[in-house]
């Protein structure tokens, strides 16, 4: 059995999250991917949603420690274990995120499936049961409403 580190980010912005159709899978995704050797996880999320994407965001999580020391990290939303094939799945940190300040709404990343749903129109592409939670959970959670 062999595992990789991977990440998944659900961004939400203006009562919508940021989904796309994985191309070989088939199915909504939210942007994601392996952790790269020596990378952090937090960057690896970040960089994957600025490849995916093409939008700089911020991720949400509990705040941090106020305290001298090491550098804090966000803590994922949720870390679950996915079987990717018989004999290999991923440790998926799932986060939750925002884009920057200065988001105008363009994408411009490698993902042309890339898109802004809100909870109607997500529900309607025909989730995974776990996307679906998790769609909601984002929605409930950084939405505006």
């Amino acid at each position: 059995m062999t595992r990789d580190l991977a990440v998944s980010v659900f961004v939400v912005w203006r009562d919508r999250v940021l989904l796309h159709r994985h191309r070989k899978l088939g199915i909504w995704l939210p942007p994601g991917g392996h952790v790269e050797p020596g990378e952090l996880p937090d960057d690896a999320a970040t960089r994957e949603v600025l490849e995916e994407a093409g939008i700089a965001v911020e991720l949400i999580g509990p705040p941090p420690i106020v305290a001298p020391g090491p550098r804090q990290l966000v803590r994922p939303r949720g870390v679950q274990l996915e079987a990717i094939g018989a004999d290999h799945e991923h440790v998926d940190l799932v986060y939750l995120a925002r884009p920057v300040a200065s988001y105008a709404g363009t994408l411009t990343g490698e993902e042309s499936s890339m898109g802004w749903y809100d909870l109607v129109s997500a529900l309607g592409l025909g989730l995974t049961p776990e996307l679906d939670a998790w769609v909601r959970l984002a929605l409930s959670e950084l939405g505006e409403g």
